[in-house]
């Protein structure tokens, strides 16, 4: 019988997290179950537990989340990594590889794909957070530490909370009065599924992969096609207004399909139920 891997896992109630912990057989999951903003309560789980590697989820994500509370998104998403940080330089460990995600939100919206070396321009608030949060996990540099940074692109699933685009999408479609009216939907985004995501930190964990990579499937996706496909769904008729400026924000996952080596599923419809 192999070994289990001892990782330590912040953010585990997430949609990433639940997955991650339910369908890893190779892992023993030693959860962090406090306030990443503390720094003696990151400080006393880093010192405490004889962790291999880590992967690092704890986040605000939910962009209208993040746009009301900037302040608690800054402490958590940058604040929070930097006291990981610091108690993983501070305390001699065995530590080998840290994995954090972060988002496609840290690139600016292009007509061509993605790469990890395009241009930083963080389209939200949410993305200046997690480009400042990439900064804090290079300084594992200092101790020579592998780190992955993982910039995920966009996700949904069947029992993804509320705050994101497609649950959001499904209330408005199912309780508005008919026809429903949805406005700023002709953006193209690049959808993957959880299973994929989690798939993929397993596969980047076992190789150690050092660097950036782009998480996503390569493959466009129109926000007014899933409110189409809503609608079909529970029957219900939607009137979509067309904005006038519409953007494009899909990966270039080349050094993926290198690294991991299994094909991407991502059938929208399966994503949304």
């Amino acid at each position: 019988m192999n070994k289990k891997i001892i990782c330590g896992i912040t953010g585990h109630t997430g949609s990433i997290g639940t997955h991650l912990t339910k369908n890893t057989k190779n892992f023993e999951f030693i959860y962090f179950k406090e306030d990443i903003t503390k720094n003696s309560l990151v400080n006393s789980w880093i010192k405490n537990n004889k962790l291999e590697i880590i992967v690092h989820l704890a986040a605000i994500v939910p962009i209208k989340v993040v746009n009301d509370n900037p302040k608690k998104a800054y402490k958590v998403n940058v604040s929070g990594t930097k006291n990981l940080v610091n108690a993983i330089l501070k305390y001699d460990n065995d530590i080998k590889w840290v994995f954090f995600s972060s988002t496609s939100h840290v690139y600016s919206t292009a007509k061509n794909k993605i790469k990890e070396n395009s241009a930083i321009k963080p389209i939200s608030y949410y993305g200046k957070t997690k480009h400042l949060a990439e900064k804090e996990i290079e300084r594992l540099k200092q101790k020579n530490i592998k780190f992955c940074i993982g910039r995920i692109f966009s996700t949904t699933n069947s029992n993804q909370r509320k705050n994101y685009l497609v649950p959001d999408l499904k209330k408005k479609i199912k309780t508005l009065k008919e026809p429903v009216i949805l406005e700023n939907l002709n953006h193209f985004r690049d959808f993957i599924s959880i299973n994929d995501i989690c798939k993929i930190i397993k596969k980047l964990s076992k190789k150690r992969f050092n660097g950036i990579i782009n998480i996503a499937s390569g493959k466009k996706t129109k926000l007014s096609e899933i409110a189409k496909t809503i609608s079909i769904k529970f029957k219900r008729k939607i009137l979509i207004k067309e904005n006038k400026n519409p953007s494009t924000l899909i990966a270039n996952n080349n050094l993926l399909k290198k690294i991991c080596k299994f094909k991407i599923k991502t059938k929208i419809k399966d994503l949304i139920f």
